[in-house]
């Protein structure tokens, strides 16, 4: 044993062993990168993320549908007579009592109020429109509830996209969504 192995100090052994490692972690890192890097969405992924929906021309009755993420996004903009219609539903009638509303509490109830743009904006209505059974896409003010009908199986949702009969197991999910102006829906 050396002094200066003796005394603990660095060696020019010590000095190889920790430049060669820090050469191969740079190596296996500017190695691994290109993998790494591939993983995250491409800019026409990102582009679609969310969209803006000008909704000035919806007359209440008037629904428009939408492409975000690949699926069609139903916006409504429901009569007096449709909201008073879908606040008159026991939850406890319903098939399926969440709310399916990413804007609220994954718990909620599926209360018109819950499925709508919420309190001052019961008439705006915002839902994924693909049928939970097998993801068809349902006719819109079709069906026994007046809201939508899925004719390939035959699921009935009422004006509030809540499943009332058929075999669909869920409402229609309501996206993330925020009114970015008084006519103006950001989704997503």
């Amino acid at each position: 044993m050396t002094q200066s192995e003796g005394a603990g100090e660095p060696t020019r052994r010590d000095f190889l062993y920790i430049a060669t490692g820090m050469a191969g972690v740079v190596g296996a890192g500017s190695f691994a990168w290109p993998f790494i890097d591939q993983m995250r969405p491409d800019a026409s992924t990102l582009a679609v993320s969310s969209i803006e929906v000008n909704v000035e021309s919806l007359e209440p009755g008037m629904s428009l549908t939408v492409k975000w993420r690949g699926k069609p996004v139903f916006i409504r903009n429901r009569t007096a007579a449709e909201i008073e219609e879908a606040k008159a539903v026991a939850v406890a009638d319903l098939k399926d009592p969440v709310a399916r509303n990413a804007n609220i509490a994954a718990s909620a109830e599926a209360t018109d109020v819950d499925r709508s743009a919420g309190e001052g904006l019961e008439n705006w209505l915002v839902m994924i429109g693909v049928c939970t059974h097998l993801g068809c896409i349902p006719l819109g003010q079709a069906g026994e509830f007046g809201g939508w009908f899925c004719p390939c199986h035959g699921s009935h949702y009422d004006t509030a996209g809540r499943i009332r009969k058929g075999p669909a197991p869920e409402n229609l999910p309501v996206p993330v969504f925020s009114f970015v102006s008084d006519s103006v829906i950001k989704i997503g």
